[in-house]
């Protein structure tokens, strides 16, 4: 059996090395065989100079380095498109997805009833009560409106069988979030629950506002609700638009009273312009995604690999 783990790495310089450290102990204690593919997404420290002494010293070692900064989903889709493991683990090199869990994880996986194994958090210490709060109202409105499985507190860290990497690799799509990629295509997951671990070195490099735009892709990638409350919201403004009208006709008509007030027209003037630019806005993203999608770009560039017949644009 041979284990691949696809390590994403933006300025991991402080965590790497003790990652490794930590996991090659747990995987020569599963003892199978193994392959690390870490990826230098760019970064702008000494992650690619630890990531070459690492392969230096471990013939198990690989390391993918991009031409910029393409995302943790670019780099994670080019790990899934150069791994050779028949089990594949996803994890961040940050610690917070604890390689300990690695031996219960592949066991659950032999036993042959599931094809992955998904992790979990039970709790957010370390985080914003703010934070927080937004995480979980989008776990709930992105399983309402979407075929997409997420369980709250989902991870990126998983092990899978080598059929889910398969049609994992086979959704090319350009807009990736892959936790919604791992839900819709509903393989048999066990989700395993652990205690949130705080990073154990380095600075996290999501702010709130770049989770808010991964959330916002999350759902423009997997629903199309937001297309339909366009919809509705626009037929609903016209009802009442509508029925205002005939207000004011009858009102003159019978009472011979005219309308008075430019400051209450404008209002309503500027309150539907705004709904018409939100609707539109909404269509603009939809229409960028799937712009985006046609320019048919590479998701990944590897400017540089210690492995030969690497598949360095995809």
């Amino acid at each position: 059996m041979l284990l691949t783990m696809i390590v994403p790495c933006y300025n991991e310089q402080e965590a790497l090395p003790l990652f490794y450290a930590e996991s090659v102990k747990v995987v020569n204690d599963i003892g199978c065989d193994y392959e690390y593919i870490f990826i230098n997404d760019g970064s702008g420290d000494d992650t690619f100079a630890v990531m070459k002494q690492l392969a230096a010293q471990d013939e198990h070692v690989t390391y993918l380095s991009f031409s910029r900064n393409f995302g943790k989903e670019a780099a994670m889709y080019a790990g899934f498109c150069n791994a050779h493991g028949d089990y594949v683990a996803v994890m961040d090199a940050d610690m917070q997805d604890p390689p300990a869990l690695l031996p219960q994880m592949v066991e659950i996986l032999m036993n042959g009833e599931y094809d992955s194994v998904a992790t979990r958090r039970t709790n957010r210490t370390g985080e914003s009560p703010v934070r927080s709060w937004f995480a979980r109202r989008f776990y709930q409105l992105i399983n309402r409106i979407s075929d997409a499985d997420i369980v709250d507190g989902a991870r990126d860290f998983r092990l899978m069988k080598r059929e889910m990497v398969e049609a994992i690799v086979e959704m090319s799509e350009y807009n990736r979030f892959s936790k919604g990629i791992f839900g819709w295509l509903g393989f048999r997951t066990y989700w395993l629950s652990y205690e949130n671990v705080e990073r154990v070195a380095g600075k996290t490099k999501w702010s709130f506002w770049g989770l808010m735009k991964y959330a916002i892709d999350g759902i423009i990638n997997f629903s199309q609700a937001p297309l339909s409350i366009a919809l509705w919201g626009g037929m609903l403004m016209t009802l009442v638009a509508f029925f205002m009208l005939l207000v004011i006709v009858v009102r003159r008509m019978a009472f011979g009273d005219p309308v008075a007030g430019w400051a209450s027209t404008v209002c309503v003037i500027i309150f539907i312009g705004g709904i018409q630019l939100f609707c539109l806005g909404i269509m603009g993203q939809y229409i960028a995604k799937t712009y985006m999608e046609t320019k048919h770009r590479p998701h990944f560039i590897i400017a540089e690999t210690n492995r030969n017949g690497v598949q360095k644009i995809k």
